[in-house]
């Protein structure tokens, strides 16, 4: 595969490039497994709605031909599971979680990721995706298999790190 260059002009980046060096959706490291791709954690309904809206030409057209976005503000009715299950941007950013390279947060991540950009903040990102697997045992131990309605905050939270709490 030759490397597709990326130059990304958005309300939080401009001008910053990435190479994509890997087919879409494959070559992923082994311990980093997401359950879902972008394309449907975005037609689930994730972050209130309130993510990518304004940097789409970044992305594939068909993640959002579905996607439960919203043009004005958060709104939690748009989340898969009807709750908020989000932090602000600005307690990301104080924990030092986020990096200039991705200042939105896991989920650019995530989608840039998926695309074939990998880069060296990557080790990182998976490794807080993994710490999400504790969320996983407390729906687990708390709830019976299939109760949607069991710990909502937990599971859309789950969603957001491309977990799918509606398989156990």
């Amino acid at each position: 595969m030759n490397p597709r260059e990326v130059v990304v002009y958005d309300r939080m980046q401009s001008g910053y490039r990435y190479l994509c060096t890997e087919p879409e959706g494959e070559n992923f490291h082994p311990e980093f497994r997401p359950e879902l791709t972008p394309l449907q954690m975005l037609e689930m309904g994730v972050f209130g709605g309130k993510y990518l809206t304004d940097c789409r030409d970044e992305f594939p057209a068909a993640w959002f031909r579905r996607a439960k976005l919203s043009a004005e503000k958060r709104d939690q009715r748009l989340n898969f599971f009807g709750v908020q299950a989000s932090k602000p941007l600005s307690y990301w950013i104080e924990k030092g979680w986020i990096w200039p390279s991705d200042p939105r947060g896991w989920f650019q991540w995530y989608c840039r990721y998926y695309l074939g950009r990998r880069s060296v903040d990557d080790a990182r990102q998976i490794r807080r995706w993994k710490a999400m697997t504790r969320h996983i045992a407390q729906v687990r131990k708390n709830c019976i298999r299939g109760d949607l309605l069991c710990r909502p905050r937990q599971r859309q939270a789950l969603l957001h790190w491309a977990y799918d709490s509606r398989e156990f």
